[in-house]
């Protein structure tokens, strides 16, 4: 329980390894995106390929235009919450850094700013009076639970990612001391893939949500 309380809360370690990630993310972003080439290097190959493989999965989920119009933001949790995940492998994680997607207030605040934007699209699309609407659907006594659902969806959202992360630093963490040769090889290999799903699941369920919340009427 006091392991609980004490990742509810953000140290000042957390906030600066946040600021260090985003100071990351944006400096590769400059760098990829400074001199566009026909031809592209390295770094410029390797963001068009993000963003082309990221926009046709997107696409699966919303469809393309939705996709195009909502991308900016689900692309940017996904690479956040991702960066954050691998920041995990780094040596000095936890001890000399930490790992924000592990502090619950982090996972929290991703969450809540998801559920901001899926409101806030349903209401953009439909306006305020027809997307309550909606929860009267497709039985008026339905509502009181439909509305419930729609905050009880970022809390899980933000205890799964935050319980992943953190449940895997820690059996990790344990698996490194009583196995120090070997395993750790084949633990950072199982982290790359459990990371990017991770990242994946939680832009994922964003999409459905803001679909769900945009869907035409019929």
């Amino acid at each position: 329980m006091k392991e609980f309380f004490e990742n509810f809360l953000m140290p000042t370690k957390t906030i600066y390894s946040m600021w260090a990630i985003m100071a990351v993310i944006l400096l590769f972003c400059f760098i990829a995106t400074r001199k566009m080439k026909d031809v592209p290097g390295p770094l410029q190959n390797i963001a068009e390929m993000a963003v082309s493989g990221l926009l046709n999965f997107f696409s699966e989920v919303l469809g393309e235009k939705k996709a195009r119009h909502y991308f900016p933001m689900l692309a940017s949790f996904f690479i956040l919450i991702i960066v954050c995940n691998y920041s995990g492998l780094i040596p000095g994680a936890g001890e000399l850094f930490t790992v924000p997607t592990s502090v619950l207030t982090v996972t929290a605040a991703l969450s809540t700013i998801s559920f901001v934007a899926i409101q806030s699209s349903g209401i953009k699309k439909h306006g305020v009076g027809k997307y309550l609407g909606t929860f009267f659907k497709p039985f008026a006594f339905l509502f009181p639970i439909l509305i419930l659902e729609q905050f009880t969806r970022p809390l899980s959202m933000a205890l799964r990612l935050y319980g992943n992360i953190y449940g895997e630093e820690l059996a990790a963490e344990t698996l490194f001391g009583l196995f120090p040769v070997g395993l750790p090889i084949v633990m950072h290999i199982l982290s790359l893939l459990f990371c990017f799903i991770q990242a994946m699941v939680f832009t994922m369920l964003l999409a459905v949500f803001i679909n769900e919340a945009t869907e035409d009427e019929e």
